[in-house]
């Protein structure tokens, strides 16, 4: 049986890693849509979100079969609880790529992104890309100290997010208000894709210390 329990957990932790890889995937197919009118990025990044919520339902579903066979308790059931929280994260960032596809497929043929917000959300863009392959390594291989560095990833993600809105709300901005509202909402999608990945990168600094970062 314990045996067993070691496989399951395997298998629950490399769907981890798969859902990792796919929105760290997502982010940066979503990114050159938005940045360059990819239609083809665009849309394919939409279609496959459903990939991401597949593996989701996926750890959802070991994750009960592993509770309710094994009953773990201690660090087994850390382990267990942890993978719950941390596929949720990892599918709302799915999710927060998609928006930002939607968004650039909603302004073809025109970038959804004028020349002056280019910049910003391509530092956006690199930070958000680090971030996700920083919580696929540590899945990967669990490590406390690299999951407690997504902290510093997330100030420097927070700086750009307050730029952005600085530039959108300067009285010389001149793009009108529906592109500035446009501006804001990718902003955000940004923002709270990091934050996501802070969160799962908690969950397993968490795991491994028995302490909470913060």
């Amino acid at each position: 049986m314990r045996e067993e329990f070691r496989a399951d957990l395997h298998t629950v932790s490399q769907l981890l890693v798969d859902m990792a890889e796919a929105v760290r995937a997502a982010m940066r197919n979503a990114t050159r849509a938005l940045l360059t009118a990819d239609r083809t990025a665009a849309e394919a990044v939409i279609a496959r979100d459903a990939e991401i919520d597949s593996l989701y339902a996926q750890v959802e579903a070991r994750v009960s079969d592993l509770l309710a066979r094994q009953a773990p308790v201690a660090t087994d059931l850390r382990t267990v609880v942890t993978a719950l929280h941390v596929a949720a994260d990892l599918e709302r960032m799915g999710d927060l790529a998609d928006h930002v596809a939607k968004t650039a497929l909603r302004r073809h043929p025109s970038p959804a992104v004028p020349a002056e917000l280019r910049p910003i959300f391509v530092s956006m863009a690199e930070v958000a890309d680090r971030i996700a392959d920083k919580i696929a390594n540590v899945l990967s291989k669990p490590d406390a100290e690299q999951a407690a560095e997504l902290e510093r990833d997330d100030d420097v993600m927070d700086q750009l997010h307050r730029n952005l809105f600085s530039t959108l709300l300067d009285d010389a901005w001149p793009y009108g208000v529906e592109t500035a509202i446009d501006g804001a909402l990718l902003g955000r999608f940004y923002e709270r894709y990091a934050d996501h990945a802070v969160n799962a990168g908690r969950h397993v600094h968490y795991l491994v210390t028995g302490e909470h970062p913060y």
